[in-house]
Formats: structure tokens, sequence, C-alpha cells
């Protein structure tokens, strides 16, 4: 909808979850270079505080605020307290996520289990505290930061592909309800971007990224609107594309593109 609520700098702040590295790193700094006031949440201090430093020259600020998005109470008492320190929060990109190789054998359930709970519910808890508030309001702009492996399985990422499978799924519900309360829900779904979550990885990753322009189109889709925020294009229709052949077609297909052998890690 092109009368979709976008925020702004002058309308109040922006929050970022999992801003200590990676994508979330990158957004903060893009974000207050457009000149917002970032509120950015990792569990680590050291990290932010120099993030709060490197955001001195900018045209806005970076402020540290401690969270850990699995801990429900603690994310609607830290929103509580930002808002009523910095004002409203216009803009949040719930962006916490780990990554971990999972394969069938051997099975790793605690890694499952730890991947959904900062992936998906440390995301629901985000949601939990700023939504009604928003509804409140009338107004506000989410983005959940999900990832291209969550259109279809991938090897060696179960855990990670099954999680943001079901933050994209959970967006599109959603989306439902949250225009008819005036807020803007978007789902962010990056392809391989420099990280240290894709350092991990041990196949081929084409069109990879920079950081500094996945941040860039992440927040260039912050200001357009619209429901999904994809990047590099190419791979993103690839990948749709792909997922709408028969599965014998698909699994043969990602096999070769992934170089995946079957052979032990």
């Amino acid at each position: 909808m092109n009368d979709q609520y976008r925020a702004s700098p002058k309308d109040g702040i922006a929050w970022v979850t999992g801003a200590s590295s990676g994508i979330g790193r990158g957004t903060v700094l893009e974000l207050a270079r457009r000149g917002y006031t970032v509120i950015a949440t990792a569990r680590r201090l050291p990290e932010l505080q120099t993030l709060v430093d490197e955001a001195g020259p900018l045209a806005g600020r970076v402020i540290a605020a401690i969270g850990d998005v699995t801990d429900a109470l603690g994310m609607e008492q830290l929103v509580a307290r930002l808002e009523q320190e910095y004002g409203e929060i216009v803009l949040a990109f719930l962006n916490a996520g780990i990554y971990f190789p999972l394969r069938a054998q051997p099975f790793d359930a605690a890694g499952f289990r730890k991947t959904f709970d900062v992936n998906v519910y440390g995301t629901i808890n985000g949601l939990a505290a700023l939504l009604p508030r928003m509804a409140e309001r009338g107004r506000g702009q989410i983005a959940l930061n999900a990832s291209v492996a969550g259109y279809g399985g991938l090897p060696r990422a179960a855990a990670y592909s099954g999680s943001k499978a079901a933050l994209i799924a959970m967006a599109e519900s959603l989306k439902f309800d949250t225009d008819l309360l005036g807020l803007t829900l978007q789902i962010v779904n990056p392809g391989f971007v420099e990280t240290p979550l894709t350092a991990l990885n041990d196949h081929p990753m084409p069109f990879l990224m920079t950081l500094d322009e996945a941040s860039r189109r992440i927040c260039d889709g912050f200001e357009k609107g619209g429901f999904e925020i994809t990047f590099p294009k190419r791979l993103a229709l690839i990948l749709k594309a792909l997922n709408m052949l028969p599965y014998s077609v698909y699994f043969s297909l990602i096999a070769k593109a992934t170089g995946w052998t079957g052979k032990a890690d």
C-alpha cells in the first residue's frame, strides 16, 4: 500500500536488536547517518559502546541499551524505559538472530531450541513489547529480519531455515491485522552478506554483498515501504523460482548449487 506509514527521524526514535555485530550493527550506523536517534540493543556492552563511539560524527546518534531478546519481561520493561527516557519508538528492526550448522546426524535438539528461542521467540518478545504501544498510537513501523534461507530448506540449515520460514509466515499473517491498525509491518530477507554468521559457511555464496551495501538497502526499504525488503534481487528470484519446482528437482538443484556432498562436516 502506498499510504503505509513510513517512519522519519522527526517522528521519534528507532530501535534495533542484535546490534552488536553484522546486519544489526550496520543498520544502526546507517540509520544514524540518516539522522535517527537509534537505540542499539544487544547483550554485550563493549561492542555497543564501540558502536556508540563510531556513530559520534554522524547526523544522528546511537544509544546503547543492554537487553536479551529471549527475556520476554525484560523486553517489555526495556521498551517502556526507552520510551519514557527518549520518546516514541516509531521504527523497530527486530534483527537479533543466530545460526548453527545443524544436521540430522548427530541431531542437536539443543541447537534447534536455541535457534528458535532467539530467532523466533526473541522476535515475538519484541513484537509483544511494541505492538500494544504502537496500536494505541495508531502509527509505527516494524521490520523483522528473516532471510532468503526461509524460502526453502537448505543443507546444514535445518534450524536456521526453519526459524526464518516461521518469521516470514508469521509476518504475512500479522500484516492483515497491522494494516487495519495503521502500522507498517515489513519482512527483511537478505541474501548472503559479509557478516560473522556467513563466515561460518563452507559452501558457495552467490551474489555475496558487503555489509555497508546491505545496510543501505535495508534502510532504503524502510523509507520506501512495501512488505518485503529483499536483496540481491537475482538471488531472491532464483530461490523463489526453485521453490516452485517439484521436490525431486529442487533437492537436486540445491545440492549442486551449494556443493552438497552429504559427507560429514
